[in-house]
């Protein structure tokens, strides 16, 4: 019996507190200019995982709807009280999948990018990370990565074919 993987994290005042279970399906690090512009940064870091596998242990959230690079609702869920962005629903994936912020958690380390995405957008003085794949604009996940993370992602898209989420 393996022992699952369990990460904690949560917003700037610590009114929001989550756990997370299980290794993540997917990092990006993406510099596209809408993740940009919501977050005032160069970029964010994603982990993408199961609904299921995120717990919202304190605090409330609220959401707030922005135009995502598809062209659909991407939503931001910020915690109430200090608005510090801690994931996001996006369409491909629907409530059925989620994109963590890594910089919500409390070892932000612990996770590492499988790609480095829209780096055609990406400021002229960021430097890349050796070793990570990096993309000028997305990438096919079912190249990248390792079968089981296909695996998990191909029965969530399913899921959402199926009409949930």
């Amino acid at each position: 019996m393996t022992e699952e993987t369990v990460r904690e994290g949560g917003c700037g005042c610590g009114q929001v507190r989550y756990r997370l279970t299980g290794e993540p399906i997917f990092v990006n690090n993406c510099h596209c200019r809408l993740c940009q512009q919501q977050t005032g940064s160069t970029s964010v870091v994603n982990l993408f995982l199961e609904a299921g596998r995120v717990e919202l242990l304190a605090g409330a959230l609220t959401e707030h709807t922005v135009k995502g690079g598809s062209g659909g609702p991407h939503v931001i869920c910020r915690c109430a009280a200090c608005g510090t962005a801690v994931w996001s629903v996006y369409p491909r994936l629907g409530r059925l999948g989620l994109g963590v912020r890594a910089g919500t958690l409390d070892e932000p380390g612990s996770v590492t990018p499988d790609a480095v995405i829209f780096t055609d957008s990406m400021m002229p003085w960021v430097t890349l990370p050796q070793g990570i794949p990096a993309f000028p604009a997305t990438y096919n996940p079912f190249e990248l990565l390792p079968p089981d993370r296909v695996a998990r992602l191909q029965a969530m898209l399913e899921r959402r074919r199926a009409g949930e989420g």
